[in-house]
């Protein structure tokens, strides 16, 4: 991948020299990243991106991944949908398990970070191990915990708080009761990445060719996790009612991840939700496409996000850093990426976002428009540079706390 020098084309010099200046504070500090998947979905992705570029800029920074077997990954998963406000109740039996886990990944991994930066709720629970250490934790939550099952909330309530910090994507992530210091940090996308470089025009038919797609008619997509809270089943209701009115395509691609083990059921019901269409083009994507992810959103005439729940939603992030326009939820993240009808279009119900579809596929010089403007919102606000020079800021104000430090 490139390294670090290559984005001061991008973001100019004073910025990148800026974050030389941030990491030289760090100077034998060792950050330790820990998360549940090296592969598939948003927290991976990032980490594969980031690592690099800090240790470019000479941070000894590290990934680790936790351990977890079939029934490990299906207690987080309940707890991933309750942290998102479905009425799920995990048993103490579950719950026993899941501390298990992670007390057994506490005893085989190395924790040996001076800064220990630990992803999402998996492994939440290594925590425990920090009372036989003089490092400092910061929990980063990527999920939306604002409105949650209170009882999962109040199991993990109680591992945040031994956290020196918090740190969520969102202000309407934060809470109100919880002890440690709370961060906002939005996620990133890597605009050098396979999935976000520009590409040829050949390359990018060639790949609408092989999924069947025809370039000359309009190509509606949602290119998304297969999972319930991203809604691909209310999508497809959006295409059907656009459909009757403007001949489009619709194209829902996208993948699963390693910790997530609904995804072949999701992938299965939608599969025999567009059967009897041809223009409904369901397209399983592994971890290494995103050459082919990058090709259909480019290809796309507009792009879809109709989470029910989201953390922030990277890939509308991707879509407006492509200058696509985009169609998505007000949910979590997704409304600090979209202005209203200025850099996309905000909906809340099946039947809104069909509306919106039908005026953008009506109006292609208005959808541009809004692509444009999408794109610059991206690149002054959600690009990987922007988020490692958060993240330096938030380690160096850790040690040095008579420094004032933004975030």
């Amino acid at each position: 991948m490139p390294g670090i020098e290559a984005y001061r084309e991008i973001i100019g010099n004073d910025e990148l020299d800026e974050l030389y200046l941030l990491a030289d504070r760090l100077k034998g500090k060792a950050v330790q990243n820990i998360n549940s998947t090296a592969v598939g979905g948003g927290v991976a992705e990032i980490l594969s991106r980031m690592i690099p570029l800090l240790r470019d800029l000479g941070v000894d920074a590290y990934w680790d991944v936790i351990k977890g077997d079939e029934k490990f990954f299906a207690v987080t998963k309940d707890m991933h949908n309750a942290l998102h406000g479905l009425n799920i109740d995990i048993s103490k039996t579950d719950l026993d398990y899941f501390l298990e886990v992670n007390r057994r990944n506490s005893e085989e991994l190395d924790l040996f970070g001076d800064i220990m930066f630990i992803h999402d709720p998996q492994p939440i629970g290594l925590v425990e191990k920090r009372e036989h250490m003089s490092n400092k934790w910061i929990w980063r939550c990527h999920i939306d915990i604002s409105a949650p099952h209170e009882a999962t909330m109040n199991f993990l309530r109680g591992f945040i708080d031994r956290y020196d910090a918090a740190v969520f994507s969102a202000p309407s992530f934060a809470r109100s009761d919880l002890a440690t210091k709370q961060i906002l940090i939005p996620p990133s996308i890597d605009p050098l990445s396979e999935k976000n470089r520009d590409l040829p025009e050949e390359t990018i038919d060639s790949v609408v060719e092989r999924f069947g797609l025809d370039r000359d008619r309009p190509i509606v997509s949602q290119i998304s996790r297969f999972d319930y809270l991203k809604d691909p089943l209310g999508v497809i209701d959006v295409y059907k009612k656009v459909k009757d009115h403007i001949d489009c395509q619709l194209a829902l691609a996208g993948g699963g991840a390693t910790d997530d083990p609904e995804g072949p059921r999701v992938l299965d019901q939608i599969r025999a939700a567009a059967k009897s269409d041809p223009d409904i083009h369901i397209i399983y994507l592994p971890p290494s496409s995103d050459v082919e992810i990058n090709a259909l959103q480019r290809a796309s005439t507009v792009i879809l996000q109709k989470s029910l729940r989201e953390g922030f939603g990277l890939t509308v992030t991707e879509a407006l850093w492509k200058a696509k326009p985009v169609i998505a939820t007000a949910a979590g993240g997704i409304p600090l990426q979209i202005r209203h009808k200025r850099t996309g279009i905000l909906t809340y119900s099946v039947a809104g976002t069909a509306h919106y579809l039908r005026e953008l596929l009506s109006e292609p010089e208005y959808a541009q428009k809004l692509g444009v403007n999408g794109r610059e919102h991206v690149k002054n606000n959600f690009l990987i540079t922007r988020h490692i020079k958060d993240y330096l800021s938030l380690f160096i104000s850790l040690y040095y706390k008579e420094d004032i430090v933004y975030l």
